[in-house]
């Protein structure tokens, strides 16, 4: 009852208000269209006889176009866009009426069109004064300036007067409890060179940076869509000057290209890998996914988590988020309740190992897109436990296909790696089994399987990266397994990004998709990029150590088998593979084999499964069969 009486006073006070601000612009335009000297008696009162229609009109303009409904705390520009088409729309309704039952004859029209922009200002006036109260004035605003008197606030010099640094800089100059203060910024384009936003002034060149003598604390990169070599040469840049230097994130992790001030970041690894902005058939993908129902396994790891976040964007009916990991479970659970997308999701506990609990997930939530991301991943230990790779990553799959069969699954997507590309390792002879198995399950009935491959992702589970970070901050050494071994990297949100887009491109049944991983990266070069971005310098601060090569470890990865011919989508990340028909003509003889794998894998005898690994992936060759 108090809130609604609340926002009964509310609604009435900035009533009387706009009514005020009405009969100030009717004396005013009456003031300006007659140099300020009121005319004849006779078209006073008959201007002020209209005064109801006037305000009707007018007041219910502002009621239908919802002005009452805004806070005007937050007023915006989109908000004073409302204000001008509410009094626009209302003039039109004074003038049709005025000359339906009076006509013009005798009538100054000007006197509208003096009313339409005074009364535009004088109600735009009214939202921007509350707004500048609540901001500066308030109880709650002096409170928020008195807790900041003593305390310094970073001087913060932007790089970048783009689009994102003007918002950064809106954001916190309209905000008295930043922590930062903008003295300015700096960019390449010289036609912004000398002018100001938000009063702040574009100083010069990027280049010239340490020619400006400027006084500034901290360094902030606003440029989301500069590529890694761009990226690199501002961070050099950057070192040069001695201060702390952050960035915001890059366009592949922000898919509505929106940013804030809680974004910023300190730089990683992934802004220095040389990436192009991805490009997205949002309208595809939406297609694909809304209004559906989609499962995704694994959906705590690293892969998994991430296609969460990123389907949520396209509007799905409901996800079902299905991991063997309580934790990793609990972990997304959390962070979609803050993100408020809780409501949109379905958690489930459970192996792909176990038939019984995919038949009651499938029963219980009729999945109608299915991205499979549960898989066991770390080459070496896989090497020593081979059974548990073949129990999730080849019998834990067919577990799913047989599901997504008998339960007529629309779409199933697996998410493949590069490591089945001539395997050398468990891993990547399971995986490869994997894609084989989605070949031959097109057979079956019209669930559409297909997969998408691809190489490495920065800090996902197990990466390369999460290990040389903490061996920096315990000051090294940094160990390498062989100076010359190269990795193909993609960011985690980019390949989230591409195994949607992959999923939803037409005609993608039985097709194995390639993502588009760029130049293969030295693991080397790597570490000596994260020891410089630490503030160390290599070999120097933090020794380098060559351990040798790991079980399962291959120098370098490929992305295709010699006999497969990579072709072109009509997405430039994204490629198709044309290859040999799958050696297994349908699924059950496939099925067979690998019911005679699974039987091998429980009595634990490691040579005999790597021999029936080799009878279903003749490309494999482990080391001891070289």
């Amino acid at each position: 009852m108090y809130r609604i009486l609340n926002n009964y006073n509310r609604l009435l006070i900035f009533l009387l208000a706009d009514t005020a601000a009405i009969l100030l612009s009717i004396v005013g335009s009456i003031l300006l269209r007659f140099d300020f000297a009121f005319p004849y008696i006779g078209l006073a009162s008959e201007f002020l006889s209209w005064l109801p229609v006037i305000l009707l009109a007018k007041l219910g303009s502002f009621l239908f176009f919802n002005l009452y409904k805004g806070m005007y705390r937050f007023t915006s520009l989109w908000d004073i866009g409302n204000v001008i088409k509410a009094n626009f729309i209302a003039s039109i309704s004074i003038v049709l009426i005025i000359g339906l039952f009076r006509g013009f004859q005798g009538f100054p029209r000007s006197l509208l069109i003096i009313d339409l922009i005074l009364t535009t200002l004088f109600i735009s006036a009214n939202r921007i004064l509350v707004r500048l109260y609540y901001s500066h004035f308030s109880p709650t605003a002096r409170k928020i300036q008195a807790s900041l008197v003593g305390r310094t606030k970073k001087r913060l010099l932007l790089i970048g007067a783009g689009f994102t640094g003007e918002k950064i800089a809106r954001e916190i100059i309209g905000s008295p409890e930043s922590p930062y203060q903008i003295i300015g910024f700096l960019d390449d384009n010289k036609r912004k060179h000398g002018t100001t936003m938000h009063g702040k002034k574009v100083f010069g060149n990027v280049a010239n940076l340490e020619s400006y003598h400027l006084d500034f604390d901290e360094l902030l990169i606003t440029a989301p869509s500069a590529t890694g070599t761009q990226m690199r040469a501002l961070v050099e840049l950057c070192k040069l000057t001695g201060k702390p230097y952050k960035t915001v994130p890059n366009l592949s992790e922000i898919i509505d290209r929106d940013v804030s001030v809680n974004m910023i970041r300190e730089v990683s690894y992934a802004d220095l890998l040389n990436r192009a902005e991805v490009s997205l058939d949002t309208g595809g993908i939406t297609k694909f996914l809304k209004g559906k129902r989609v499962l995704i396994t694994g959906a705590g790891g690293s892969i998994g988590s991430e296609l969460v976040r990123q389907c949520c964007h396209f509007d799905p009916a409901t996800l079902i988020l299905f991991d063997i990991s309580e934790y990793n479970l609990f972990s997304v659970q959390q962070e979609l309740s803050q993100q408020n997308h809780k409501g949109k999701a379905t958690f489930v506990l459970g192996s792909v190992r176990d038939k019984n609990t995919l038949h009651k997930l499938m029963l219980d939530h009729r999945p109608q897109v299915i991205l499979h991301a549960a898989a066991y991943k770390h080459v070496p230990l896989q090497e020593t436990h081979p059974w548990e790779a073949v129990n999730t990553n080849v019998l834990g799959t067919m577990n799913l296909i047989n599901s997504a069969v008998e339960h007529e699954v629309d779409h199933f997507v697996l998410v493949s790696t590069d490591k089945a590309v001539n395997p050398v390792n468990i891993m990547g002879a399971t995986k490869r089994i994997a894609e084989i198995m989605i070949q031959a399950a097109n057979t079956l009935n019209k669930t559409s399987f297909m997969a998408v491959r691809f190489g490495n992702v920065l800090g996902s589970s197990g990466s390369v990266i999460p290990i040389f970070e903490k061996q920096i901050k315990a000051g090294g050494p940094v160990t390498i397994t062989h100076p010359d071994m190269t990795r193909y990297f993609m960011s985690i949100p980019e390949a989230a990004q591409l195994i949607l887009q992959a999923s939803a491109l037409p005609k993608g049944r039985g097709r194995i998709y390639v993502l588009e991983m760029g130049d293969p990266v030295s693991i080397k070069d790597m570490a000596y990029d994260l020891i410089s971005l630490s503030g160390y310098e290599p070999e120097v601060d933090i020794q380098i150590k060559y351990t040798g090569i790991r079980p399962g470890e291959k120098l370098y990865e490929e992305l295709a088998f010699a006999k497969e011919k990579l072709s072109k989508t009509n997405h430039g990340k994204i490629m198709t593979l044309d290859h040999d028909e799958c050696r297994y003509a349908n699924w059950h003889d496939l099925e067979a084999d690998i019911l005679k794998l699974g039987d091998i894998c429980y009595g634990f005898d490691q040579e005999q499964m790597k021999i029936m690994l080799m009878t279903i992936v003749p490309d494999y060759h482990p080391p001891e069969s070289n």
